[in-house]
């Protein structure tokens, strides 16, 4: 089943909303691990630009494992003897494998 973009999108921000507040939360407690001392709204902002990272991200790798799935599923490209590709037919275009009582070609 193919996922739309308008879900791939969905599901990056739905992942990345979730992130955000783990981000924030993170960096109020490792920051001042580190000797980083900011103030909440700081934090927020940085949150923010990261949020903003990562969805692009999130997205993209999405549509790119999209379309690896897409072109492993299609077939081969030929060409028809012109400069048109033509792909070659699916099995299931002419009805499926040979049942038990069909002949098979030997």
């Amino acid at each position: 089943m193919k996922q739309s973009r308008a879900m791939s999108l969905v599901e990056a921000f739905a992942n990345v909303a979730i992130g955000y507040g783990v981000a924030v939360v993170t960096q109020i407690l490792i920051f001042p691990v580190f000797g980083l001392h900011t103030t909440l709204a700081q934090n927020l902002q940085m949150g923010a630009v990261f949020t903003v990272v990562s969805i692009a991200r999130s997205f993209g790798l999405r549509r790119l494992f999209e379309a690896i799935r897409v072109r492993a599923a299609k077939p081969p490209l030929r060409t028809s003897g012109g400069s048109v590709p033509v792909r070659f037919p699916y099995r299931r275009d002419f009805g499926g494998a040979p049942g038990r009582d069909q002949a098979s070609s030997r």
